[in-house]
């Protein structure tokens, strides 16, 4: 899907002006505020940013200051997980 943002021209040039350009911090805008509104699951996120790897999206949502609340059961879940995973 294609969206198209009318932006005055003095505002379109600040992130223009950026190597990742407007199309990426629209994009970026987008999904953290997915997350932050839970409208999108962390995967969702990571999918729409194009990451490849749950690591690379916690070290955004870090630069973001976007943290992602976990609960003991999600602890427990992931260590069980990873037990099985290392027998």
């Amino acid at each position: 899907m294609e969206i198209t943002l009318d932006l005055p021209e003095d505002l379109a040039q600040r992130f223009a002006a950026d190597k990742e350009g407007l199309s990426r911090a629209a994009l970026e805008a987008l999904a953290l505020e997915g997350l932050r509104s839970a409208k999108l699951s962390t995967a969702q996120a990571r999918r729409l940013l194009g990451f490849q790897s749950r690591y690379e999206m916690d070290l955004f949502l870090k630069a973001h200051k976007v943290y992602i609340p976990i609960t003991v059961q999600d602890v427990a879940r992931d260590s069980e997980t990873a037990i099985i995973f290392t027998k």
